[in-house]
């Protein structure tokens, strides 16, 4: 499937500038196995690049503008490198100009550059398309201009580019989509960034994420509100266990010995924080053992939590997770992202990928009207010179 984008990409290239490229870079999107809602809660995430990219091709223009064309939007936008970059209405661009900005701010020098892009990452999926843009332009100039940038500057680069735009990612995305090996998945602590691998083998199972073409508006406001009733319930959990300092320090058996100093609502939610941050060990494990059933289980959990404690899911999400627990080709199933809509995330039996799809296809457009969209996804490596 990329061989072809690559293709397209080049070619297309050729006929804008008249001349092959010099750099051909492929950057990937992102999932995220287990460990929701836990970037910014002080514990740990399981993400991991998939074999969807966006491929840019690269070449110098030996001036001081560089000019970029989105081929899948046929839309292009050509930047002065000498003037003060600014926001554009062109809300695309600003992933770009947003890089180059602090490539600049931070003293790297580079000259103007010809790209064209184009990609096969589901825009609007939750599969991390703007990080993949950030990370595989910051990564392309480096390669055309002879940069000494590491792999962790890469991601928080992609990352305060995506902040100076105005959404206040964490860094899972961009360190991800960097990152990412073939067949392992990567157990981050978003904190101090410390990392390791492990395997991800799903033995008999196949990854698909069902996107639910759905995206309720409440997401932002209800975020910034989760993020105050953990805090507030992190403060109570300190008052009685002075030993704790984040909600990784804190167990199960803790929380429970104080459930009546929280109001119920602040306690499900950190109730929810501290079971996650134990499921992604209990993930990890289970991957390192090759215990894919295991691994399911959790998942279901994770949904659980996610919709009955943290409240983040939506009718939508919650039937597909119901349908598929009651489903024997399905072990586990869970949404994935920020919640109120967008994907949920199974671990399918081989040979049934057609027949279960066709079943939830059905259901789904029967009862919401709905049609529902499958990815396949398999575990790839980051961004990377091709």
């Amino acid at each position: 499937m990329n061989d072809i984008l690559i293709q397209n990409t080049t070619a297309f290239f050729e006929k804008s500038f008249g001349s092959a490229p010099q750099k051909i870079v492929l950057s990937p999107g992102r999932i995220n196995i287990i460990g929701e809602h836990i970037d910014y809660n002080d514990g740990y995430v399981l993400p991991a690049a998939i074999d969807k990219v966006i491929c840019f091709a690269f070449e110098k223009n030996e001036t001081k503008k560089s000019k970029i064309i989105a081929i899948d939007l046929n839309e292009e936008f050509e930047i002065d490198l000498t003037q003060e970059i600014q926001l554009s209405d062109v809300v695309w661009t600003n992933y770009i100009r947003g890089v180059i900005k602090q490539l600049q701010d931070n003293g790297f020098s580079f000259e103007g550059f010809n790209c064209v892009f184009s990609s096969n990452i589901p825009v609007g999926s939750g599969l991390s398309s703007s990080a993949a843009l950030e990370c595989g332009t910051i990564f392309g100039i480096k390669e055309l201009f002879d940069l000494t940038i590491e792999k962790v500057d890469i991601a928080l680069l992609g990352q305060k580019a995506e902040h100076w735009v105005g959404i206040n990612c964490g860094i899972m995305d961009q360190f991800s989509s960097v990152h990412g090996l073939d067949n392992k998945v990567i157990k981050l602590d978003c904190n101090t960034l410390e990392f390791e691998y492990h395997n991800a083998d799903f033995k008999d199972y196949s990854l698909v994420l069902f996107d639910s073409n759905v995206k309720h508006s409440l997401f932002t406001s209800e975020y910034n509100t989760r993020r105050i009733e953990c805090e507030e319930g992190l403060s109570i959990i300190k008052n009685h266990f002075p030993e704790v300092k984040s909600f990784r320090d804190c167990t199960e058996e803790q929380l429970l010995s104080i459930q009546d100093k929280f109001n119920a609502t602040v306690f499900k939610r950190v109730h929810y924080v501290v079971k996650e941050i134990s499921r992604v060990t209990k993930a990890c494990e289970a991957l390192d053992n090759g215990n894919i059933e295991i691994l399911g289980q959790l998942l279901f959990e994770t949904h659980y939590g996610l919709s009955q404690e943290y409240e983040v899911s939506c009718e939508e999400l919650d039937m597909l997770v119901d349908t598929a627990k009651s489903d024997d080709k399905i072990i586990g199933s869970r949404l994935m992202g920020g919640g109120f809509g967008g994907c949920t995330i199974n671990l399918i039996k081989k040979g049934h990928e057609n027949e279960v799809k066709s079943k939830f296809s059905n259901l789904y457009l029967d009862t919401f009207g709905i049609e529902l969209k499958f990815y396949d996804v398999k575990i790839s490596n980051g961004t990377t010179l091709l």
